[in-house]
């Protein structure tokens, strides 16, 4: 499991109001729903100081980005995925 360490951008003003960044883990691993084929879902589990979750990317096109997700709507959309 990755740890997230969040430092305070420095874009972010002089006041209490600023934006916190972290690095995005590289720990993808193939999803074990995906098919046996090329095309498969990506996925790395996440874990900040106050929340786990999940983030998933297209296996085609890693540096194409990512999709974080907190860890009530990861477990939401596996019910709904386990359920169908």
């Amino acid at each position: 499991m990755t740890v997230l360490s969040f430092k305070k951008s420095s874009y972010s003003g002089t006041g209490e109001d600023c934006v916190e960044v972290a690095q995005f883990p590289a720990r993808f691993r193939k999803s074990s729903y995906s098919g046996r084929g090329q095309n498969c879902i990506e996925v790395a589990r996440l874990l900040t100081s106050s929340d786990n979750g999940a983030a998933i990317r297209d296996s085609k096109h890693p540096d194409a980005g990512h999709l974080p997700f907190p860890a009530t709507e990861w477990s939401g959309f596996l019910r709904t995925a386990l359920s169908q």
